[in-house]
Formats: structure tokens, C-alpha cells, sequence
């Protein structure tokens, strides 16, 4: 079954790069989200390569790798890749499907063209990455 705008939404309000936005600006960002379904064993991201997408597990599962040794395995409602939508930097983990999967894309060209589009929008994403940043650093 497809994610409508608002399930996509709902799902998107858990990122926390998105956390905090309205939900007019949430419904601007599902519009640009695609559900795709992806067979087991399709990479998703590779280390070291620069990223491009953003992804939600709907159903299905993934395992993380970093350095070639399993880190982490991710399930439906799970996130990676949000820093793509912004930055240029390199993939810090590889991540491949488990079994057959849907997931929620966002690209960083679209995203990227939303927020140009949206000033509103890009000063919420970007002081939710500078909260982000000082919690880390705190």
C-alpha cells in the first residue's frame, strides 16, 4: 500500500532534521518524497561515496557497515542519509538491503531546489542541523 502526502509526512516528522517544521512545510517535503521497493541485497549507499539520497524504511531491513564489519541493522521507520540533502561529504557507512524493502527517497537535488524555493523552510532545516551540531558537540 503507497504512503499518502500525510503518512509521508508523519513518517518525515520523526527525522530530526524535520522534527520541529509545520506541517505545511512537512506536506511540501513528502510531496518530493518517492516510495520506491527495493529487492534484498540493493545498496543503498556505499562508504566513502558521496551521497545524493535520503531514505525512510517503510517495510523490510538493512544492514549498516562501516570498514567492512556490521554496525547497526535497520528496520521500518528507520532514517539515513538526511546530511546528503545539505552537504557534499562522503557516505560514512555502507548500507545495503537485507530482504525486499520499501522505502521513502528524498533527493538532494529536489530537497535542494524545495528549500531555494522555500526560504521559510531552509532557515528551519538549518537551525535544526545547528541544534543538531551543538548537541553533538556538547
Amino acid at each position: 500500500m503507497r504512503a499518502r502526502n500525510k503518512a509521508k509526512a508523519d513518517l518525515l516528522r520523526r527525522v530530526p532534521l524535520f522534527s520541529q517544521l509545520s506541517a505545511k512545510q512537512l506536506a511540501s517535503i513528502a510531496s518530493i518524497a518517492d516510495e520506491v521497493d527495493l529487492k534484498e541485497g540493493k545498496r543503498l549507499t556505499r562508504e566513502g561515496e558521496r551521497g545524493r539520497e535520503f531514505f525512510v524504511l517503510l517495510d523490510g531491513g538493512a544492514e549498516v557497515e562501516r570498514k567492512g564489519r556490521k554496525v547497526n541493522r535497520l528496520g521500518p521507520g528507520d532514517f539515513l542519509g538526511e546530511i546528503a540533502l545539505l552537504t557534499h561529504v562522503p557516505r560514512t557507512a555502507t548500507v545495503t538491503t537485507t530482504e525486499p524493502t520499501r522505502a521513502l527517497v528524498i533527493r538532494a537535488p529536489e530537497f535542494r531546489s524545495l528549500l531555494r524555493r522555500t526560504p521559510a523552510l531552509q532557515l528551519e532545516v538549518l537551525d535544526a542541523l545547528a541544534q543538531r551540531l551543538a548537541h553533538n558537540e556538547a
